[in-house]
């Protein structure tokens, strides 16, 4: 018996054909075809080919990094390599034709629209798969039913993703995170690799290969410009939309995920109370917060300020640093945190543009250092701060072993030069490090570059903006090399 659909079926077919141009002229939308592909690509692309261990693909990560753009380009690989176009489906589940379909029903039609017998040996991509109820449960079925077509899924409502494929989908999903550009990304795209070339950086008394700067000025100049809008591929390569960044990464990014995304996966009541937290946030973005003063100044309730931040780093908008003491001590009672935008483009869509001059820079040099870091998972990032007697003292990052417990190493992040100058002045840092046995230690400058010494100290200074292009490079080249084992 023929199943009856709301939408006629022949509707919804066209739909698909619609979406699906490759099954006629073998191509992908020129629109998606003349982006650049994020360097991230290479990484998720072998998940997609993978064909030994059955498993959907789950793309997860924030609205506008380009996750719908890079199923695209797995596509355009795919009749690359001679898939044929008819065994590559696409279907952007957001699509109100589609609403009362199941991903069967959509499989079913897309077969039908082919003349399919089977689906053996095809793609099956589903975009934007967070507005089908229970998509789990059904993606789970499909993984079951179908053991010779691969499934790749994207999805923005991170919270929501990240919590059923990891409980629901054991097993049979395998998640890929596609973060915020990072800087040397950023680069990549705007095709100013020239800027950079690979030497020795000093580090303590050993040389190790860094990549470094031909013009640090030059590289400084659109490290700027990435705080402010670098975060989103659309947003880098548009000056129209860098002209109005507050339309359309507000309205597009944090109004959706604020007022849709977290409201319907969490039942948040108050939405413009969430709305107002996060902007106080946003401002405050690199800020040291405790439950007390951040109750205090929003007047919102310490439990529900706990829902709260956990709701914002479940959507990937935020990022909460814990505190360590001078030997990285975890202390008993969380009483102090940091907490980072995920993404320091964010705070210029709230607010206005700044310049490397503007106070501000601070907290968003150390935004932007740790927006690089969250790109590599199972890292214990943290701060150090400690009071001992009548001094007290900070480090702005710090590793911890977390087998072990104590520090890895530590990094001052500074847009300053005076410290090349006077390193004594950095006494925080020269604390941390005597009191962890550490030899050398990492502060970022605006443009100053070598090692100072002090006592059995080395101090490498290093540019910020050098800094976050190689933590990124760092990053990508660790990724490839565990996906090679």
């Amino acid at each position: 018996m023929e199943k009856i659909y709301l939408i006629p079926a022949e509707k919804i077919t066209e739909r698909l054909r619609f979406e699906n141009p490759w099954w006629v002229n073998s191509q992908i939308p020129d629109s998606y075809a003349a982006m650049a592909k994020r360097l991230y690509f290479d990484l998720f692309y072998p998940y997609v080919t993978e064909k030994i261990i059955r498993r959907a693909v789950v793309l997860m990560g924030p609205r506008r990094v380009g996750k719908t753009v890079m199923l695209y380009h797995c596509i355009q690989q795919l009749l690359n390599e001679n898939v044929s176009p008819q065994k590559i489906f696409f279907i952007g589940v957001d699509n109100p034709i589609y609403v009362h379909l199941s991903l069967d029903d959509l499989l079913t039609l897309s077969k039908q629209s082919l003349c399919q017998e089977n689906l053996d040996g095809c793609y099956v991509f589903f975009d934007e798969i967070q507005y089908l109820k229970d998509w789990e449960r059904h993606l789970k079925v499909l993984v079951d039913t179908y053991p010779k077509t691969k499934f790749v899924v994207s999805g923005s409502a991170a919270a929501a993703l990240k919590w059923h494929s990891t409980e629901s989908g054991a097993g049979r999903f395998t998640d890929f995170m596609l973060p915020p550009l990072t800087f040397q990304e950023y680069i990549h795209l705007k095709k100013m690799n020239h800027l950079i070339y690979s030497g020795q950086l000093s580090y303590g008394e050993t040389q190790i290969p860094y990549c470094l700067a031909h013009d640090v000025k030059a590289l400084n100049k659109e490290f700027v410009h990435y705080l402010n809008f670098g975060g989103y591929p659309e947003v880098v390569l548009n000056e129209k939309i860098q002209g109005d960044m507050g339309r359309y990464i507000k309205n597009d990014i944090v109004d959706k995920v604020l007022l849709r995304d977290l409201p319907s996966l969490y039942g948040i009541k108050d939405v413009q109370e969430l709305n107002r937290f996060f902007t106080y946030i946003a401002y405050n973005t690199g800020n040291e917060f405790s439950y007390e003063t951040m109750s205090k100044e929003s007047g919102i309730s310490k439990d529900t300020l706990k829902k709260y931040l956990e709701y914002l780093e479940a959507a990937f908008l935020i990022k909460v640093l814990n505190k360590v003491d001078v030997n990285a001590k975890r202390l008993k009672r969380i009483t102090s945190f940091k907490v980072y935008l995920t993404n320091p483009s964010l705070r210029t869509a709230l607010f206005s543009p700044i310049a490397a001059t503007d106070s501000e820079m601070g907290n968003m040099i150390e935004t932007a250092v740790l927006s690089q870091w969250m790109h590599r998972e199972k890292l214990d990032l943290t701060y150090a701060r400690w009071k001992e007697g009548r001094s007290e003292g900070e480090v702005d990052l710090v590793l911890v072993d977390d087998k072990k417990y104590k520090p890895v190493w530590g990094v001052e992040i500074k847009w300053s030069n005076r410290y090349f100058e006077k390193p004594n002045e950095l006494k925080s840092l020269i604390h941390f490090c005597k009191s962890n046995g550490f030899d050398k230690a990492l502060v970022t400058s605006i443009d100053q570059m070598g090692v100072k010494q002090i006592n059995d100290l080395f101090l490498t200074f290093l540019p910020a903006s050098v800094y976050s292009y190689n933590i990124g490079n760092i990053t990508l080249s660790n990724k490839k090399e565990q996906l090679n084992d």
